[in-house]
């Protein structure tokens, strides 16, 4: 699917991903090493109560689900930006459901545009966990231009 076939609104409902201790402590080791993502004893004395997932693994495993099943993803020529805003903890056995919408078009020019997507995740208990905006740019189709 090219830009030009993308419409507003487009929605998408992801696959359930289910968060492990492993991933967090694995995560949290390699990329995001507060003691919050690490330390189990540590954990257990913060306002949390347990160890907490790293906001950007818990949307990264739920984009991983995005760009397995968007229709336009064949077509990205790169991302352009994300804004991700945490809203509750992830913990160890929560099970994470997003629903990806394009929210807004933007043609750059002959050859492509902006897709911007909106991802909001919830929890196992409906409860909003993270909300994304990222911004992709996807080629038009090039049945549409012609280079001169």
């Amino acid at each position: 699917m090219f830009f030009d076939d993308i419409k507003l609104g487009m929605s998408i409902e992801l696959e359930s991903v289910m968060i492990t201790k492993e991933q967090i402590l694995s995560f949290g080791t390699q990329y995001d090493p507060l003691l919050l993502h690490t330390d189990e004893e540590y954990a257990k004395t913060t306002r949390f109560g347990d160890l907490i997932a790293p906001g950007v693994m818990s949307f990264m495993l739920v984009w991983s689900k995005y760009l397995k099943v968007c229709p336009f993803v064949g077509n990205f020529l790169a991302g352009k930006s994300t804004s991700m805003e945490w809203h509750k903890p992830v913990y160890a056995g929560d099970v994470l459901t997003g629903t990806c919408e394009v929210t807004k078009l933007t043609k750059r020019g002959r050859k492509n545009g902006i897709v911007e997507v909106t991802v909001s995740v919830h929890n196992q208990d409906g409860v909003l966990v993270l909300t994304d905006v990222t911004e992709v740019i996807v080629h038009c189709n090039p049945e549409g231009y012609a280079d001169r």
